[in-house]
């Protein structure tokens, strides 16, 4: 279990959002290079990054932002919001990405995420973000009809790296993962699959942890490092 830290970008600076909520946010650092750096240095062996103005508008906004970072930190770097088309997808990976997440074009083109996954062996991820098990794209401004996991068994045979599986209600309000969502939707696949949500004590990465044997091999924590109450080397030691 691999546990990544969220650093959220909104207007060039580190945020988090209550429920995806872009009104609903609060100003962590003016300087999200720093606060990469910190995650780093408390023992981080991935970030992950989210470009939240692109995705909502449905194209890169903080690609300086997501540039000096790549710059500043030496562990892989993950990065997902607005990235809609192969032109970008490339100047990321050109960049320094390591992985580039796909989330609304996945939904709305899947035959981009195959393609991606040709041109870029083992570097696309796939993020499904679900609301009652349904899928909500756009920043998560829209819902949809589809299923969470529908959509998921999409990508099994394409070369998908893992999917992103995070819990619209959990997400930034430190109320615990969805764990019987997770285990049901990660045990209907046959790919890796990362937690996000509501992820918010470390008995909540212990429990994950649980559910590496269907498949859960990774949780992204972002509003529990920022308020203290997950202190990263301690989850670092409990779970490596």
């Amino acid at each position: 279990m691999i546990v990544i830290p969220a650093v959220d970008i909104k207007g060039g600076k580190c945020v988090r959002l209550k429920q995806g909520l872009m009104y609903e946010e609060t100003i962590f650092s003016d300087n999200p290079e720093e606060m990469a750096l910190k995650w780093q240095e408390k023992g981080a062996k991935r970030l992950h990054l989210v470009d939240l103005d692109g995705a909502v508008n449905g194209e890169t906004s903080n690609k300086k932002v997501v540039q000096n970072i790549v710059k500043v930190v030496s562990v892989p770097v993950q990065l997902g919001g607005g990235i809609r088309n192969m032109e970008t997808i490339g100047e990321y990976i050109d960049i320094g990405i390591d992985q580039v997440i796909l989330g609304t074009v996945a939904y709305k083109n899947p035959d981009l995420v195959d393609e991606a996954c040709k041109r870029y062996e083992n570097k696309i991820i796939v993020s499904i973000d679900s609301k009652d098990g349904y899928i909500s794209i756009e920043g998560w401004t829209e819902p949809t009809q589809m299923a969470a996991i529908d959509l998921a068994k999409n990508f099994e045979n394409m070369g998908v790296n893992s999917i992103i599986y995070t819990d619209i209600k959990r997400d930034g309000m430190e109320s615990g993962p969805n764990l019987d969502a997770i285990k049901k939707f990660a045990g209907a696949l046959n790919m890796k699959v990362i937690a996000a949500g509501g992820i918010s004590t470390l008995k909540d990465i212990e429990d994950l942890s649980l559910l590496e044997k269907y498949g859960v091999n990774g949780a992204i924590v972002g509003k529990a490092l920022y308020s203290g109450s997950i202190k990263l080397e301690e989850v670092i030691a409990t779970v490596d």
